[in-house]
């Protein structure tokens, strides 16, 4: 093989490596609803918004973002989280083509409340192995006898996700109102954070395995767990 055929070939093989990993960086996976701050759909969108902490500047809690738009949410209501990845084209509904997701193999998401804007969270649900995926929504209840929040930039509705086949940890805020009952408590558990810079790192889940191939969505149990009145 001559020396221009050798270079034309690497040139090609590195070409198809940057653009397999670019790929795969496109297609990570964000909270969509309840939207999150730098969402897509949002004045401030950024593209990071689907990466993990740390890649980027990409900063822990919210990923840095500032305040986002509202979302009025009520104590007893299930919200119907959904997620997104950049394949994801039409957001009005749960897709039926083919995506590529970079799910990672599922793992462990978290889904929690924050009153202080983001210096603790509380966690009001989670979902194991399968989630995250786009193809499914994924039904929180907010707690039947959380206080209200109306303080603009303090209230959050946080989803957190470490993932099964890699070490990493994403983490989305969505900024919300809660209309609660009077006296009431948040949850005493809080959320889990790995794998980044000043937390415990090389932390995985247990997950599927699925690392782009839709999953077989929430496992019903914890549909049950996650929408009880509590």
């Amino acid at each position: 093989m001559s020396t221009t055929m050798k270079t034309s070939w690497l040139v090609c093989l590195g070409l198809l490596i940057l653009s397999l990993l670019t790929k795969e960086s496109e297609a990570h996976m964000a909270m969509l609803y309840p939207t999150p701050r730098g969402g897509f759909g949002t004045k401030a969108f950024d593209w990071r918004i689907h990466t993990f902490i740390g890649y980027k500047g990409l900063k822990f809690p919210c990923g840095g973002y500032p305040k986002g738009p509202n979302t009025n949410l009520k104590a007893g209501q299930v919200v119907p989280v959904r997620f997104w990845t950049p394949e994801l084209t039409n957001t009005h509904s749960l897709p039926t083509k083919k995506i590529s997701e970079a799910r990672h193999g599922g793992g462990m998401c978290e889904f929690s409340l924050s009153y202080d804007g983001g210096k603790t969270f509380h966690v009001i649900g989670s979902y194991t192995k399968t989630c995250p995926d786009a193809y499914y929504e994924w039904p929180i209840r907010i707690p039947d006898n959380v206080p209200s929040c109306n303080s603009p930039g303090k209230c959050l509705f946080s989803w957190s996700w470490t993932a099964n086949l890699v070490p990493q940890f994403y983490h989305n805020c969505a900024d919300v109102t809660i209309k609660g009952v009077k006296n009431g408590k948040l949850p005493t558990k809080k959320m889990q954070v790995y794998d980044f810079k000043g937390v415990k790192q090389g932390k995985t889940f247990p997950g599927d395995g699925r690392s782009h191939d839709r999953g077989t969505g929430p496992i019903k149990s914890e549909i049950t767990l996650n929408t009880r009145k509590h």
